[in-house]
């Protein structure tokens, strides 16, 4: 599986940025797609999650209420809407496919990886 992720910038506090992410190859089964982010000298914090087959979707803590994670109209797309951002948004944004459709939301059992995209908040 491939993960091709777009969307990231600059965005000033308090406003909006909406990031995409495709999934291409054999995806199968009870999958699930998502977002972790990561600052340097940290870990990969979890963003938010989609199981594919369900909808069912999870949220970090940090996130809840303002992130909105969705399945788009093409097939294996999934959108992260940030709304209200704060300067400790910032981040690189890596779009994730877990394989177990997040069994556990953690960054240790995604089985593939985005590149990554880069949101900067400004205060």
């Amino acid at each position: 599986v491939q993960l091709q992720a777009s969307g990231g910038g600059l965005v000033q506090a308090g406003g909006s940025l909406r990031l995409s992410c495709q999934a291409s190859g054999r995806t199968v089964g009870n999958y699930g797609m998502g977002w972790f982010r990561q600052t340097p000298g940290k870990g990969r914090e979890v963003v938010a999650g989609i199981k594919w087959s369900s909808g069912w979707t999870f949220y970090g803590d940090s996130v809840k209420g303002r992130f909105t994670i969705s399945r788009g109209d093409a097939k294996n797309t999934v959108y992260l809407q940030m709304n209200g951002l704060k300067p400790e948004d910032t981040a690189v944004y890596y779009c994730a496919y877990d394989s177990a459709g997040w069994a556990r939301q953690e960054a240790r059992n995604v089985d593939f990886w985005g590149q990554g995209t880069l949101v900067t908040v400004s205060s």
